[in-house]
């Protein structure tokens, strides 16, 4: 039942995703609209908005039968390698494409290649000194797309979290039955794992969604007191979006503004810098208020991941009293202690709590670094580091199928029988 409710559940919040986006401010294509308004004159869009919500919810069910396939007969979740994979693709495209970054220019030092490596290498020969020292080096270190800081940003955030990810607390442990029978017990520094970041990320992507909502619906924005007000979040036309280079999606104030995910350094650090120079940026705010922005966004990341991680622990049995039952339950006990649940309670407690908030600070500031820095491939920060805690999962879980199939007594510690 727990199951089919799942999967049930699954397909509702396709519906409850797609449909506010599609419906509230993604708008089709015009050429699309005015090919369907050649079928039903007058209903283009309904008909567009209406397919492309049969798409999305079509290819996102397929997503959840291949996930369904790999849970089953494959190791690990097949929604993981998806995302794993697709942030990979977009590490790997921004570092190494050639292509220009509007394709349908001709090359040149304003259109130069949009990979990291063949920007550097393209600009840096085809620039002199003269033109390097007044603005080149900030187009190849700092500017998107793709800036060297990114690339080096990206990289530093994939061995942090590696590292995190290996550093742990090993409790010893004894089989009360088997004598000589000796494990450990390890409490990662990473213990709530990257769904905190996960549900903060989501909930201030949901946070942009009805704020966008709200100001361009034509239905919402003439709601009483909240609809199409500036201090919840207003969002430039398309004539003003084609003039500063931005998407429509771009918060200029309020509150969607300072919890909007920063871009890279180019976003933020240099409209502080130089105002003069790339005061459009600011969005007719001083440097002060994007100041506040940026520490705002990262403070909420850091205090909403401990939030989440906390509340995690103790919705997934991996609080100090269900660890303990599940240790006492296989048999196993720390050295030295009586075998009791309460005496194993009394011992995680000293652990489990502190490492909870360390975790949940750890990854939000990670993922909130990452998006201050910058990633390649504009790979959140939050994607880059769902990337490196999948992968090391994954190897982490081929590695517990076979000892699985070694030993009967360590099965039944993990939890195969």
């Amino acid at each position: 039942m727990y199951q089919g409710a799942q999967k049930i559940l699954v397909l509702v919040m396709i519906m409850v995703e797609s449909i506010p986006q599609v419906f509230g401010y993604l708008f089709p294509a015009t050429t699309f609209v005015s090919a369907l308004n050649t079928f039903s004159p007058g209903n283009g869009t309904l008909l567009a908005d209406t397919i492309i919500i049969a798409q999305v919810a079509f290819g996102s069910y397929l997503v959840f039968l291949m996930d369904e396939v790999v849970s089953k007969w494959g190791i690990g979740s097949g929604i993981s390698l998806f995302i794993a994979a697709g942030v990979s693709q977009a590490i790997f495209t921004g570092t190494v494409n050639w292509l220009p970054q509007t394709p349908s220019a001709a090359l040149s030092v304003t259109n130069p290649p949009a990979g990291t490596i063949f920007k550097t290498y393209y600009l840096l020969t085809n620039l002199n000194p003269s033109q390097l020292a007044g603005g080149g080096l900030e187009q190849i270190l700092l500017q998107q797309p793709n800036p060297v800081t990114a690339l080096i940003g990206t990289a530093v955030i994939f061995f942090i979290v590696a590292w995190t990810e290996s550093t742990r607390i090993e409790l010893p442990l004894s089989h009360a039955e088997a004598r000589g029978a000796r494990g450990r017990y390890p409490l990662r520094l990473i213990y709530a794992s990257n769904i905190p970041v996960i549900l903060m990320a989501a909930l201030l992507a949901n946070v942009s969604m009805f704020s966008i909502l709200l100001w361009s619906n034509p239905t919402l924005m003439n709601f009483p007191g909240i609809g199409h007000q500036w201090w919840i979040g207003a969002y430039p036309t398309a004539a003003q979006a084609s003039t500063l280079n931005i998407p429509t999606t771009q918060p200029l104030s309020g509150i969607a503004f300072y919890l909007n995910q920063p871009n890279g350094l180019q976003g933020w650090l240099l409209p502080i810098i130089n105002p003069a120079q790339y005061g459009s940026l600011l969005y007719n705010h001083q440097p002060w208020q994007l100041l506040v922005h940026i520490l705002l966004y990262f403070g909420l990341m850091v205090g909403g991941s401990i939030m989440f991680a906390k509340f995690w622990i103790q919705t997934t049995n991996m609080g100090p009293e269900a660890v303990a039952k599940q240790i006492e339950s296989s048999g196993m006990q720390i050295p030295g202690f009586r075998r009791d649940p309460r005496v194993l309670r009394r011992i995680l407690e000293r652990y489990i709590p502190i490492i909870t908030v360390i975790s949940g600070a750890t990854v939000g500031a990670l993922a909130a670094g990452a998006d201050l820095i910058g990633t390649v491939g504009n790979a959140s920060g939050t994607g880059v580091l769902l990337t490196v805690g999948i992968i090391i999962n994954l190897y982490e879980a081929m590695g517990r199928e076979q000892l699985m199939e070694m030993n009967p007594l360590l099965r039944r510690f993990l939890g195969g029988e």
